[in-house]
């Protein structure tokens, strides 16, 4: 029921902007009803496989997503349910839409595409309704232009009429002033039956040219007077047969016995044209040279000749004679051989049309199961139902495939790229994500989990984190006062030696950085276990103020101020990498003098803490 309801809102949405394209054909036009349903049904069947992609999106995200904030997919996971089992009766059903996305494109699809441009086509040819506006030239009516001062919308009366004919041409125009008048429509639709009281008509006699001053004329005044005025406002249904040759109008069996008879087409011709050219580039074209005259001139090289002195010997009406015989030669080739280009062009589009047809019906039946796989596991991982986030998501996913998927399809179309490359584009990019996200939702991956890409981001930075410690609501074992100054002396002096030790402070040596072997500090690995192990304990306490001195200990970056990769080799070739090499080297010297600077803030916050202890005992 989701999906349905997804479906025929994604329909809805396509049929608006597909209507908001062609609006313009209808308004006016006086189109009958069973027209206009006829366009909206048939509009509807030839985008209902583009919706179907949109509408799986969206309610894979919503349910999943529902699943999610319910905790309903974690308790699945938790019974041993994985992730795509759960999917797999949801993969069976969009199979089938894949299968109905299919056939709706290449059985019903031709045949709605046919029957709705011939719709179109016919609304376009369809005579507007006469409904002249008040206060400007109406030009609607072919051969005249109506000039209505005033208009009686109950009435149907007209005032202060000025009618101009042009039928039988601009410089012959007869020209009508009346004082009112009423326009009808004749029971056949096929005439105009004018009524005008009270006024004068206008017309020439005789043609009027530019140097005649005198034109003679006919001046007549009428009181009442009829004309008839044909137009055709009646709706007449155009003949299909124009998208015989349209790519959208045929099945996949249709388009690859076009495509084949396109290319056999294309390649003789290009082969007839090329001998065509061969054979008359050279061809002698005078009937007046014997046999062995033609085959020498045909056989003989330009290179063979000192054109420049023949041309030069020449008289001037000779020379006169070559150039424009040159000149009309080379035009009535170029024009040749510019008709024998649009020709081949023509049918090289027609074919690629043809092409991009074929591959649609298999790329936009197969997006169906890729949105499946990008919406089933991002609702899982998302963990947002309803209609908030989720139809956010599938817009924007929705128009990245469709600025991919247009952009091939264009690139396909005009021959820049390879058909197959450009239908198959948007397919390419996004099997790959669903793949990637079914794979990260299954394993329960944070890939889509903001904190997970913030403490990244802190740690490549250096971004330390600050401990946030709280007093706990129900103490079950307080800390050891007795033991924990012993601890926290023997952790300064440990601390101490090692910054000592390590000379933390000082710039590290380039190369024996790259080349040491140890792939950890576990000095400083066991001093932050032995740290935090106490902080831990004493995080038990009932002080105040020694849960605020526990906060001023740092959190201890363990691996920032060593080699930054574990593997050996990559570390040799990031160190021989001189740019890559400085910067990992002046970051990790920077990590030790935090690190220096680190132990004695422990060291510190030990004797604070040694007070406070010592302070609470007194007590």
């Amino acid at each position: 029921m989701l999906f349905m309801g997804t479906f025929f809102i994604c329909l809805f949405i396509f049929m608006m902007q597909f209507l908001w394209k062609y609006v313009d054909e209808m308004v006016g036009k006086g189109l009958e009803m069973n027209v206009l349903a006829q366009f909206f049904f048939y509009s509807a069947l030839t985008l209902v496989p583009a919706s179907l992609p949109l509408a799986i999106l969206l309610a894979a995200l919503i349910t999943f997503g529902n699943f999610g904030e319910r905790f309903e997919l974690l308790a699945m996971k938790a019974a041993g349910i994985s992730l795509l089992k759960i999917m797999r009766p949801l993969i069976i059903f969009i199979s089938i839409i894949c299968c109905v996305s299919f056939y709706f494109q290449n059985v019903i699809g031709p045949k709605a595409q046919t029957k709705l441009w011939t719709l179109l086509v016919s609304m376009k040819q369809k005579s507007p309704e006469v409904d002249i506006p008040e206060g400007v030239f109406y030009d609607e009516i072919d051969g005249y232009n109506l000039y209505v001062k005033h208009k009686n919308r109950k009435t149907g009366m007209l005032y202060d009429v000025l009618i101009y004919n042009f039928e039988k041409g601009f410089e012959n125009a007869q020209i009508i002033k009346s004082d009112s008048g009423r326009l009808e429509m004749t029971a056949d639709k096929q005439h105009l039956y004018l009524h005008l009281y009270s006024g004068e008509q206008f017309e020439n006699l005789k043609s009027q040219s530019m140097n005649q001053k005198n034109v003679p004329y006919r001046r007549e005044a009428f009181v009442e007077k009829h004309a008839i005025i044909e137009f055709n406002s009646d709706f007449n249904m155009v003949d299909a047969g124009f998208m015989s040759n349209q790519s959208n109008s045929k099945d996949m069996k249709m388009l690859q016995a076009g495509i084949d008879s396109m290319k056999v087409q294309n390649d003789s011709i290009g082969r007839t044209y090329y001998k065509e050219a061969m054979a008359s580039t050279y061809k002698a074209t005078s009937n007046t040279l014997s046999k062995a005259d033609t085959i020498k001139i045909e056989s003989a090289t330009l290179g063979s000749y000192d054109v420049d002195s023949l041309f030069n010997v020449a008289t001037l009406m000779q020379k006169q004679k070559i150039m424009s015989t040159a000149v009309s030669r080379a035009e009535s080739a170029a024009s040749d051989w510019s008709f024998k280009g649009f020709n081949i062009s023509q049918t090289e589009n027609s074919l690629r049309r043809h092409m991009t047809s074929w591959h649609e019906k298999l790329t936009l039946s197969l997006a169906c199961l890729i949105f499946f796989f990008i919406g089933a596991p991002l609702g899982g991982i998302i963990r947002k139902g309803g209609l908030g986030m989720p139809v956010v998501v599938s817009v924007l996913i929705f128009i990245i495939y469709y600025i991919i998927n247009n952009t091939g399809y264009k690139m396909a179309r005009d021959g820049k790229w390879i058909v197959w490359m450009g239908m198959w584009t948007s397919t390419a990019v996004l099997a790959p994500l669903g793949a990637f996200l079914t794979y990260k939702s299954n394993n329960d991956s944070v890939v889509l989990n903001a904190d997970a890409y913030i403490n990244w981001f802190k740690k490549i930075a250096g971004i330390r984190s600050v401990r946030h410690l709280f007093r706990k609501e129900v103490i079950i074992h307080d800390p050891d006062y007795v033991r924990l100054p012993g601890e926290l002396q023997r952790l300064s002096a440990d601390c101490r030696a090692y910054a000592e030790k390590k000379t933390l402070m000082r710039a590290p040596n380039y190369f024996r950085l790259w080349m040491n072997d140890a792939p950890h500090d576990e000095e400083v690995v066991a001093l932050n276990e032995r740290l935090e192990t106490l902080i831990d304990e004493m995080s038990n306490t009932r002080s105040i103020p020694l849960l605020t001195a526990l906060n001023n200990y740092p959190v201890i970056a363990v691996h920032a101020h060593v080699r930054p990769f574990r593997n050996y080799w990559l570390n040799m070739l990031c160190g021989a990498i001189v740019p890559v090499g400085l910067f990992f080297y002046f970051r990790i010297w920077a990590f030790r003098i935090r690190l220096n600077k680190d132990m004695e803030r422990i060291i510190h916050t030990n004797e604070e803490i040694q007070n406070i202890i010592k302070v609470n005992q007194n007590k």
